[in-house]
């Protein structure tokens, strides 16, 4: 997804939190509600990651350099992998621990009313926030599903969003009925249960982006489709006897690294296999403007085949 896409999302969700953040705080520090404090929280902890996430997005556009010959795309990896850390740390953390405060000393939570109408608006703006998250996120996923489209984008600021802005949801309808129940059954104590749950459900939303945002850090190939295209495209060129192997990993979310060991026709001379090559990467470059580096390799199958074998040494 385009970086312009993943700005529009981060902004969005900028605006709406941040409103929200303050609006949740005012309504707990006149109430007196854990779950509202909570939710302020939450809310305070995604403006901050998001302006994390837009940060990244700024530094990982950085042109390369001779310390960094292939670019800073994978800075952005690196902030949605701090974000992961603030959710759990920050927010799990401090909404977990003010529900178990007010659990084991719990007191009603006075005008209540206040709460819903928080509550209602700030529904509102996260829905706003959560449907540009959605519809950008759904325009890269394809046929696949929710959780497949998540483990296969590269592009953390996209899902970081959209996986907060989901949670967000969650908790403020976890906090909603909390509180609902709390003045229903005269329970004070479901305040305090309420905060620990969106502390469970942040906990969650955490463990998740942490587990892709790693593998993102680790180093990724390129989609399946797209590799299998790129090997299509390599294997049916006429210089090309056979692919030994075609690698692909993404140094950043719109920036793919592809290495190419070919075995091309013995008849051919050492012009016909430049002239090849230099063909190859034209085209694997115009077949998605993703592949920014190529490299291709003239091998036999035989020695390719040995130095697989044999091993790194």
């Amino acid at each position: 997804m385009a970086a312009q896409g993943s700005k529009k999302v981060i902004i969005a969700a900028i605006a709406g939190n941040s409103l929200i953040a303050m609006t949740k705080f005012a309504a707990a520090a006149f109430t007196g509600s854990s779950a509202m404090f909570s939710e302020g929280i939450h809310s305070a902890v995604d403006t901050g990651n998001q302006a994390l996430l837009l940060y990244g997005l700024k530094r990982a556009a950085r042109p390369a350099d001779e310390r960094h010959p292939f670019g800073y795309g994978r800075e952005i990896y690196f902030w949605a992998f701090v974000v992961a850390i603030l959710i759990f740390a920050v927010g799990a953390g401090v909404s977990f621990y003010e529900g178990v405060h007010k659990f084991l000393d719990p007191h009603p939570v006075s005008d209540v009313y206040v709460n819903y109408v928080v509550l209602g608006v700030a529904m509102v703006f996260e829905a706003g926030a959560w449907w540009v998250a959605y519809k950008t996120f759904k325009a890269g996923m394809g046929r696949r599903g929710y959780l497949q489209a998540v483990q296969v984008s590269k592009d953390p600021s996209i899902f970081t969003v959209l996986l907060e802005d989901t949670a967000a949801m969650l908790g403020l309808l976890v906090a909603f009925f909390g509180l609902l129940i709390g003045q229903w059954l005269q329970i004070p104590e479901m305040d305090g249960a309420a905060s620990m749950v969106i502390g469970l459900i942040l906990a969650a939303a955490a463990m998740l982006l942490a587990y892709e945002t790693k593998g993102l850090l680790i180093g990724e190939g390129a989609d399946p489709e797209l590799a299998s295209r790129l090997s299509a495209m390599v294997s049916g060129h006429e210089a090309v006897m056979r692919l030994n192997e075609l690698l692909t990993l993404h140094q950043g979310p719109q920036d793919i690294l592809v290495t190419v060991s070919l075995d091309f026709h013995d008849h051919l001379s050492a012009n016909d296999v430049e002239g090849a090559i230099a063909a190859l990467e034209r085209r694997m470059k115009t077949a998605d403007t993703a592949v920014r580096r190529v490299f291709i390799e003239a091998q036999s199958w035989q020695a390719h085949r040995s130095d697989r074998l044999r091993g790194p040494t």
